[in-house]
């Protein structure tokens, strides 16, 4: 466990990055942690992942790529292109979530 200081807020991560306390997420965060991942802008495409995923999440674990896909109509094809190199993993450590079952 390692405290960070991202957008003015102390916040614990563990040592891949994801929060430990999805209640500390703040979109604000989200912003600053996707950049860190180089999506330099949000689109309303991401925040609609995003904002499925943390009503989703069940016991702070972020939902599965295919889960995802299929619960919000989006591609897998079309959530590589949002979240380039693994988007399961990214949108959960954007969206403050635990790494999802099954991400290496």
């Amino acid at each position: 466990m390692t405290t960070r200081v991202l957008s003015g807020m102390t916040v614990e991560v563990n040592e891949e990055g994801f929060l430990l306390s999805p209640d500390a997420w703040t979109p604000e965060l989200a912003v600053e942690i996707a950049r860190e991942e180089g999506i330099e802008e949000l689109t309303p495409a991401h925040w609609q992942v995003i904002e499925w995923c943390r009503k989703n999440a069940v016991n702070g674990r972020s939902p599965t790529l295919r889960q995802i896909t299929a619960g919000t109509g989006l591609s897998t094809k079309e959530l590589f292109a949002l979240f380039p190199k693994g988007p399961a993993k990214k949108v959960a450590r954007i969206a403050g979530l635990g790494k999802p079952e099954g991400c290496v």
